[in-house]
């Protein structure tokens, strides 16, 4: 008995080992180095913060289980990017997505490969052993890695939210036209699920755009972006030996070397608030995920103008029954009169003039129709009159 109950104590110590171990379990990654060439990983967390030196809640935003909106962080050493379904992280030489095995993910992966390598021309510069200041020239003309690859992100982000925008208005303007011609239960739940989709679809291009205006309006966060420049400050002499080996133990000492190094940075590269490139680089982007909000924006109008017209034609109708509800609540007013004639006349009770006036019966009947209808005019009249009645 004591074995057994050592063997299930075992068993149970190993099932807790496991799934400690599931909690930072290894997930699927791609490296992509500066010449466009991948390698499939499967580690878990803590090589991947140990390999780029971020934070556990920075890598926590990049996790699919956690809804957190679209993010665009600068570290000291990498970009952290989380836009729906792309989950970087962009170091000055390496990029590493997240799930490359999506099919949303594969054609970003082969986009990386063909422009992260660097310019053909300053290759051939290389390679045919032209004068330095040539190669020198192509390498400053070329943009930094880093805005490489966030630019492949954030152009296929913006194209996936674009055409999402697009497949909903080519589906969503002839539900619209068809339930203007004919409100049926069937149009309407159409239009029900699609507005449904355009309101989701909305606040996916929203956090999109705030993100984009964020960093715009930051030009401190703009200038954290640029991991090349910190890179080549901390190679600088002034902060090459501190910088050697760090690892960031608190976000306090990483902002007090953070500005250390740009202010090194600043002698050797020029003004650190220099952010025009990432500037027009965002404001590109920004532009087009903003035309698609306004794409979502008047489609937004012209479901609202729908609901008020058909608004518009339900009172209509409404007022048509009204209407006709009034011609038979009159009706039946003067019905009820000549019923009410005729009941007095039709008694069985002895009067002298009936025996000397046969035919008074026909005179009763016409004259009380004719006072009936006359009364049931005098009421459409007075309605006409008052406007309750459409002429």
């Amino acid at each position: 008995m004591a074995r057994e109950a050592a063997a299930g104590a075992v068993e149970m110590a190993q099932g807790s080992m496991k799934k400690k171990a599931g909690a930072g379990a290894a997930r699927s990654w791609i490296l992509l180095d500066a010449n466009g060439e991948g390698t499939i990983m499967d580690v878990d967390k803590y090589a991947i913060m140990h390999r780029v030196e971020i934070h556990a809640r920075d890598l926590r935003i990049l996790d699919p289980l956690l809804s957190y909106p679209s993010t665009i962080l600068g570290r000291e050493r990498a970009i952290v990017l989380n836009l729906e379904y792309i989950k970087a992280i962009i170091t000055a030489d390496e990029v590493l997505l997240r799930d490359p095995t999506d099919d949303n993910v594969i054609p970003i992966v082969e986009e990386l490969r063909r422009r992260l390598p660097p310019a053909s021309g300053a290759r051939q510069a290389q390679g045919e052993g032209k004068e330095q200041h040539d190669v020198e020239a192509a390498e400053e003309d070329e943009s930094p890695f880093e805005f490489r690859a966030l630019e492949v992100a954030l152009e296929a982000i913006c194209s996936f939210l674009d055409a999402r925008t697009t497949e909903l208005e080519t589906a969503a303007y002839p539900a619209l036209d068809e339930l203007t011609s004919k409100i049926s239960s069937r149009n309407l739940d159409r239009v029900r699920k699609l507005k449904s989709a355009m309101t989701r679809l909305t606040a996916r291009v929203q956090k999109v755009r705030d993100e984009l205006e964020q960093l715009l309006d930051d030009d401190d966060d703009m200038a954290d972006l640029y991991l090349s420049r910190k890179m080549a400050g901390a190679a600088s002499p002034v902060s090459g030996s501190a910088a050697s080996g760090w690892y960031p133990a608190s976000p306090t000492i990483a902002s007090k070397i953070s500005r250390a190094s740009r202010a090194s940075a600043v002698t050797l590269h020029g003004n650190e608030n220099d952010v025009e490139e990432l500037e027009m680089l965002l404001e590109a982007y920004f532009m087009q995920i903003d035309g698609t909000l306004n794409k979502l924006t008047t489609l937004r109008e012209y479901i609202d103008d729908t609901e008020d017209y058909i608004n518009i034609q339900l009172d209509n109708h409404r007022n048509q029954l009204i209407q006709l509800e009034l011609f038979l609540s009159s009706g039946t007013v003067t019905l009820s009169l000549y019923s009410l004639v005729a009941g007095i006349f039709g008694m069985n009770l002895p009067y002298s003039w009936n025996q000397n006036h046969a035919y008074v019966y026909k005179w009763v009947v016409l004259v009380g129709g004719l006072g009936c209808a006359l009364f049931f005019v005098l009421i459409i009249a007075y309605a006409r009159y008052k406007g309750l009645v459409g002429s």
